[in-house]
């Protein structure tokens, strides 16, 4: 990752919460991004672990082999970020990313999986995730997409993105193999679209407000109508529901 970038997202990360004393880990100085990992096979989250471990900007709290397991590990050792697979025996990704996304300070997920079906990332992204990742992508990618969530920012590998926009137009398929069918027809206004672009590059909605030169205030009532339009609750949600629509396009 480039230095900037990365002083960038870790200057944000300095305000995280950590438990009981209000300021991440287990010292008033410590502001690491507390992960959690959450994988069924013992040989790739030991291989997360070791791959993310040395890294001086996070803290691997904790390991989960399953979706109840990462849901109680939750409430006990608040991570910041939670690295989520998707496809799990007993409880699956999806539905603990659901019940994880309702707690109060509810910790960002990121999904790292091997699917990258339109019908898994659509359900991963409704059902709370901010990011979506692909196993093979390259480790700075995922650390990346780590510090990024930290700080509320979406993050979604360009596979991820090139099934979006080929759902976008038509030619996307579902976990089932079957195509994709868009939703009832759905019109933003010029200004929800601009504000959804910029979200879709990962800025705040004050950067957004200093970019198209309107409030804070209006950029968050421009996306909570937009979201109404599109039938979501989230940034991530929008992003995704609006590229799957064919009513963004990236820049």
């Amino acid at each position: 990752m480039p230095c900037e970038r990365r002083r960038l997202l870790l200057s944000k990360c300095s305000g995280l919460r950590g438990p009981g004393s209000g300021v991440l880990g287990a010292r008033a100085d410590d502001r690491r991004v507390r992960l959690l990992v959450v994988d069924d096979h013992p040989v790739v989250r030991s291989g997360i672990v070791g791959m993310l471990s040395g890294e001086p900007d996070l803290q691997v709290v904790g390991q989960a082999a399953d979706g109840a397991e990462a849901i109680a590990l939750t409430a006990e050792l608040v991570p910041d970020v939670i690295l989520m697979d998707l496809r799990m025996p007993g409880l699956d990704g999806v539905e603990a990313t659901r019940r994880i996304s309702t707690r109060p300070d509810a910790p960002r997920v990121v999904v790292l999986t091997t699917y990258d079906t339109d019908g898994d990332i659509l359900r991963a992204v409704e059902a709370g995730a901010i990011g979506y990742l692909l196993k093979d992508s390259p480790r700075e990618d995922i650390l990346a997409a780590v510090l990024s969530a930290a700080v509320g920012r979406s993050a979604l590998s360009p596979a991820v993105t090139t099934r979006l926009v080929g759902a976008a137009r038509g030619t996307g398929r579902g976990a089932d193999g079957s195509p994709c069918r868009a939703g009832a027809p759905v019109s933003l206004s010029p200004r929800e679209r601009q504000v959804l672009q910029a979200a879709s590059r990962g800025l705040s909605n004050n950067q957004i407000g200093a970019e198209l030169y309107i409030t804070e205030a209006t950029v968050k009532t421009h996306l909570l109508r937009a979201y109404a339009k599109l039938g979501v609750d989230s940034r991530t949600a929008a992003v995704t529901e609006a590229l799957r629509r064919g009513l963004l396009e990236l820049d």
